[in-house]
């Protein structure tokens, strides 16, 4: 049953007013496309190559040292447990770290606020800034990048631990939740909490996984009635058969709030469930049987151009019956009959649509020898999910794109317009090594019949390339695993937190109520990434004039 209040008469007008505007706005500028990767050449760093016309502008790096840092927490990408550089010829050994612990800024939130405070008390912070969890690391923590600062007072760490006094686990997606005026912060550990956390220094974070549950949780947006749409991302069983592939072991949630002002109110924790083309039952989970969903019809149905599939939501968990201790939302979601997607990681609502059209990836199996292939989604996909409207009960999924080994992996995801969605790749070391080539952003249209060859391919408009210390980091990688090396930090650049926003904080500020328009002067529209590991370095991207 659906208890959740919807936006005020006044509010909703304002949302469908602004639409309407959004409607008539510009589109992303039709930015000249890259014909390639770059290369992984052992040894050898590479520049980021971007689109002409297209330009990036470092906003701070991992060595920036932190305003309020710690001992344990120093830098804005580091660790204090070893050197920012390893030591000439020194190697990784069991009980010796070469270099500090990466702690990977990930997903970037932007908001325009006023009255924020941090260590310095006599310090104005300005008004334009950037929020990040932490991927890796102990303690997990969460940072804010004071856009307007100097560079003594430019990132403040914010939080180290919970209310309770615990440390934070380590953080992937985050997003600012309008109704309850909270920063939501994921782990894509699937056993860590799930926080919210408010905006005021020093930061107070409560784990909210009573209500959300636990899960390898990732990407997180709000929509226009109070939910709280969260996406996935937990790698599934390998098979015996197909031993480069993985089952599809994720899900598509959707937490209905009794009170979307105070998540904490209780609720109802669904997720997604789709029915099968070919028996008209759920498409489900089989414990045991890796090699039969990895191939079977259903998974390559879904992977098919042309097909839509009805869907329906289905309850995992309500507080009002199941109480508020902590839960594990994957193991409830197979049990509840919801449709597994092989690792989903972001999704965002297409802005122009009120809320009724949601657009996610899969990232795949990361593995050019995958058996699943493209053919059964092996290299991931974008789905797009279109309900009546954002709590309806049942909608229709349809494909908008099935990858291939030079388009996947696919990560964080940004609309620069109605129709334009920037998506990043995370092929991981494996990949890039197995293609000779590393991550791309693409621009893609939403809309547009990917399965009719007469449409125009995805565009390249970022090449990644690999800064000298992510080069060094994916030497040591090549010595061995870390259980025989005790490395503990990740090779290859990765294109993360891709974020386009106007940091506007209010109910009409969630994205997918406005059409972005991140290169027109004077819209406040910002479009931000990090190049995650290496020098762990967060960039804005501009036009280049």
């Amino acid at each position: 049953m659906h208890r959740t209040k919807r936006l005020p008469l006044l509010a909703a007008t304002a949302v469908g007013c602004t639409l309407a505007f959004a409607a008539a706005a510009e589109a992303f500028p039709a930015l000249p496309g890259l014909s390639s990767a770059q290369p992984k050449i052992t040894g050898v760093p590479e520049p980021t190559v971007l689109s002409p016309g297209l330009a990036q502008v470092e906003i701070t790096r991992g060595s920036q040292a932190l305003d309020g840092g710690t001992s344990a927490v120093p830098y804005y990408g580091y660790d204090g447990d070893g050197p920012l550089l390893p030591a000439p010829g020194d190697l990784p050994t069991l009980g010796h770290k070469v270099e500090a612990t990466k702690t990977e800024p990930d997903k970037n939130t932007y908001l325009v606020l006023k009255g924020q405070t941090g260590p310095d008390a006599q310090y104005d912070y300005g008004t334009h800034f950037l929020f990040q969890g932490h991927e890796l690391g102990s303690p997990g923590y969460i940072t804010r990048i004071n856009l307007d600062a100097n560079p003594a007072h430019r990132v403040t760490l914010m939080s180290t631990q919970d209310t309770d006094g615990n440390p934070l686990s380590t953080i992937d997606g985050s997003t600012w939740d309008p109704f309850a005026k909270r920063l939501l912060f994921t782990s894509e550990n699937k056993n860590s909490p799930e926080y919210q956390a408010t905006l005021d220094y020093p930061m107070k974070v409560t784990d909210i996984s009573g209500y959300v549950g636990r899960g390898g949780y990732e990407g997180i947006q709000n929509d226009s009635a109070g939910n709280v749409w969260i996406v996935e991302d937990v790698g599934g069983s390998t098979g015996t058969v197909n031993s480069h592939a993985k089952q599809p072991n994720s899900f598509i949630y959707r937490y209905v709030p009794n009170d979307p002002s105070d998540l904490t109110a209780g609720g109802v924790l669904q997720a997604l469930q789709v029915t099968s083309k070919r028996t008209g039952q759920p498409i489900v989970f089989h414990s045991g049987q890796a090699d039969a969903d990895i191939t079977s019809q259903d998974v390559k149905d879904l992977h098919t151009y042309g097909l839509a599939f009805k869907t329906s939501w289905v309850t995992v968990h309500d507080t009002s019956t199941d109480g508020t201790a902590p839960f594990d939302a994957n193991t409830l979601a197979k049990a509840a009959g919801a449709t597994p997607f092989k690792r989903p990681e972001n999704g965002l609502f297409q802005p122009g649509t009120d809320f009724r059209s949601f657009v996610f990836d899969e990232t795949g199996d990361t593995n050019a020898l995958t058996e699943a292939g493209t053919t059964y989604g092996g290299f991931g996909a974008l789905f797009k999910l279109t309900q009546a409207g954002p709590s309806a009960s049942s909608g229709v999924l349809r494909l908008v794109y099935n990858s291939d080994a030079v388009h996947t992996g696919f990560d964080n995801v940004a609309f620069a317009d109605t129709k334009t969605l920037l998506v990043a790749e995370d092929a991981g070391d494996t990949l890039h090594t197995q293609r000779n080539a590393l991550d791309s952003l693409w621009k893609f249209n939403v809309n547009a019949s990917y399965g009719d060859p007469s449409t125009p391919a995805p565009v390249r408009i970022l090449a990644q390339g690999r800064d000298p210390s992510a080069t060094l980091d994916s030497g040591f990688q090549a010595l061995g695993p870390s259980s025989s090396t005790g490395f503990q930090n990740e090779g290859d650049n990765e294109i993360t937190g891709v974020h386009i926003s106007d940091g506007d904080p209010t109910v009409f500020g969630i994205l997918g109520a406005k059409t972005p328009r991140p290169f027109v002067a004077g819209s406040g529209w910002k479009a931000f990434y990090t190049a995650q590991h290496g020098d762990n370095v967060t960039y804005e991207l501009i036009l280049h004039r």
